[in-house]
């Protein structure tokens, strides 16, 4: 899938330094990441003991063509209305945002309390 940003900060820099230059565009290239089977798993299976059914969406790759930026966007399990974040072979999860973060072995007993707190 192919995006086209027109930015006009960047047309500006663009004709300041290239007055001939015709073409402002940027290219986004979005690629779909799939998940790693055995972390899909073991969230699922963390889910299923705290009694919660997961939605996962895959992350993606975003790059700015004809550049060298990347941007990994995290894949997302949305558990009870709360994002986590996790990226592939990696052990930690993070919580709405990528400041505060769990060991995924912490998953559980985390859930359990957001649904401990939801019961009151």
């Amino acid at each position: 899938m192919f995006i086209k940003i027109h930015s006009s900060k960047l047309e500006d820099i663009n004709t300041k330094n290239h007055p001939n230059r015709k073409d402002k565009m940027i290219t986004i290239i979005k690629q779909e990441l799939d998940i790693d089977e055995s972390l899909k798993t073991k969230t699922s299976y963390i889910c299923e003991f705290a009694n919660t059914t997961p939605t996962f969406i895959n992350g993606n790759i975003r790059k700015l063509d004809k550049t060298n930026l990347t941007y990994i966007e995290p894949h997302r399990i949305i558990i009870k209305g709360i994002n986590f974040l996790f990226f592939n072979y990696s052990n930690e999860i993070y919580i709405e945002n990528l400041s505060t973060k769990l060991k995924i072995s912490e998953l559980q007993n985390y859930i359990k309390s957001i649904l401990a707190d939801m019961a009151f």
